[in-house]
């Protein structure tokens, strides 16, 4: 990360967004705009189109067309390869720019928005970049005279409705596999961050990726959102982001052609903590980062921390500490923490659930507060939230914004079930010294992704899914692939 540069980009003037369809610009069918109000002051940044359905439907109708006369899937793998080579070198070669137009558009700490998003990105398109000549189809063990085959073949059409919080990194969880598979897209960024993926297709267009191919239309949810769920030539839909949209979603790919739908919802992870930790420093510390960065708009953020009763007051005592050293503030600055909660709606709500907490009787062991209101920007206080039971909201409900909740337990039983007593399932974490402890509980825990004495930090080689209602299908590793591919098999008879 080069300070100078993003010293000098902190205040460049952003030109005003377009959809990128069918490789050209455009401006919604209406010319409607959207606002694109920064988070770390207040101010309109810019504009962006405020999509229609019309411009979803050009969007499909480009990506068809290009799936269709194979001008990207009939390329030889190593053509393929090659293009998204190229585009994860654009993407280097832009990592400041990319890192603070994203930071300007939804508060990221820039620290943590420099890897998380444009070097996450180049990494992942890299990634899948480098897979597309590993993969092969099957020979089936059949009986002699007769030959069975497994081809793997590009599902077609993919529409990926892409959140707020990561915009580059998640959105490249679905680029990255569906364009190395053969499928041509369409992506819906979110309304408060559009801008980096809206970027990110001009750089793919000047890697060489075929016009049609990848397409970006921004705008509302329930206009250009639901028009990509309704329409009969999307193959597939990838989302993140809450459950409720996730819902309609699925009602509407039953109302249309049945196309496949996986969806990341979300967690309310819990971070479990037993007295034989092997350094209950590092685990506050690390516990601290796991909720606190990015103001706690994390998926798999551990929002849900559970202490071994013995340990519990001296624990909280730590991370007490650890969040209130937490520097929250400006999200340009390198030394930076935590940066801002992403728009004013989102943090009513975050503020909405602790004063509901407060005013239930819970203890308020730090934080609670707007902060820096001052600036304009919406930042908040990192926040530990103790005494809570079971049944509150705050437990129960993904708040999405640094707020952490606290419960003791006694046994390995009742932590299992502690962590287990929500509806979702995405991420957890256990802290012991205990070999068998750790395996007891990696078995037991309902979660894609548990985490032994550490937070966060997987890499592109394990795959991010989640049980219950924190969805389906993996993002992340080869079994992404599984998403955009389809199985033919030919029977053949010699």
């Amino acid at each position: 990360m080069d300070t100078a540069a993003i010293a000098a980009l902190r205040n460049r003037p952003v030109p005003a967004g377009a959809h990128v369809i069918d490789g050209a610009r455009r401006g919604a069918s209406d010319g409607a705009v959207l606002d694109v109000v920064s988070p770390i002051d207040g101010r309109v940044l810019t504009t962006i189109p405020k999509g229609t359905a019309e411009d979803a439907g050009a969007a499909v109708a480009a990506a068809r067309r290009a799936f269709d006369d194979g001008r990207w899937s009939g390329l030889a793998p190593a053509a393929r390869k090659a293009v998204l080579l190229r585009w994860a070198d654009l993407i280097r070669a832009h990592a400041d720019e990319l890192a603070v137009l994203g930071v300007r558009d939804n508060g990221t700490e820039i620290t943590m928005a420099y890897k998380a998003e444009p070097l996450s990105a180049e990494a992942t398109i890299r990634y899948y970049a480098e897979a597309i000549d590993k993969l092969s189809g099957e020979v089936a063990p059949t009986a002699p005279g007769t030959l069975g085959l497994v081809h793997r073949e590009p599902a077609g059409v993919v529409a990926a409705i892409v959140p707020w919080n990561f915009p580059l990194m998640i959105g490249a969880w679905k680029i990255g596999p569906a364009l190395a598979a053969g499928c041509t897209m369409v992506v819906k960024p979110a309304e408060t961050a559009s801008l980096t993926l809206l970027r990110l297709a001009e750089l793919a267009l000047e890697a060489g990726l075929p016009a049609g191919v990848l397409n970006v239309v921004t705008g509302e949810g329930p206009v250009v959102g639901a028009a990509l769920a309704a329409s009969m030539q999307v193959d597939v839909l990838a989302f993140t982001g809450s459950g409720a949209t996730g819902r309609k979603l699925l009602e509407a790919a039953a109302r249309s052609n049945l196309k496949r739908v996986y969806l990341e919802l979300g967690g309310k992870s819990p971070n479990i903590v037993f007295a034989d930790a092997p350094d209950l420093d590092e685990a506050a510390r690390v516990s601290a980062a796991g909720i606190f960065r990015n103001s706690g708009q994390v998926c798999i953020a551990g929002s849900r921390l559970l202490v071994e009763r013995g340990i519990h007051d001296a624990f909280v005592a730590k991370l007490a500490t650890a969040a209130a050293a937490m520097q929250v503030g400006d999200p340009l600055d390198p030394a930076t923490q935590a940066g801002a909660v992403n728009s004013e709606p989102q943090l009513a709500r975050v503020l909405a659930f602790v004063d509901e907490a407060r005013a239930a009787g819970r203890r308020i062991v730090t934080g609670g507060q707007r902060i820096l209101a001052e600036t304009g920007g919406t930042y908040m206080a990192p926040t530990i939230v103790a005494g809570v039971a079971q049944d509150d909201r705050i437990v129960r409900e993904e708040v999405f914004g640094p707020v952490l909740t606290v419960q003791a337990f006694d046994t390995e039983d009742e932590a299992v079930a502690l962590a287990n007593g929500t509806d979702y399932g995405l991420a957890a974490a256990v802290w012991t010294a205990s070999l068998s402890r750790a395996h007891r509980m990696v078995g037991r825990i309902r979660a894609g992704v548990v985490h032994v004495n550490t937070y966060g930090g997987s890499d592109l080689t394990v795959p991010l899914g989640g049980v219950g209602q924190s969805g389906n299908g993996s993002d992340k590793s080869l079994h992404a692939f599984d998403k955009y591919l389809n199985l033919k098999t030919a029977w053949i008879k010699l």
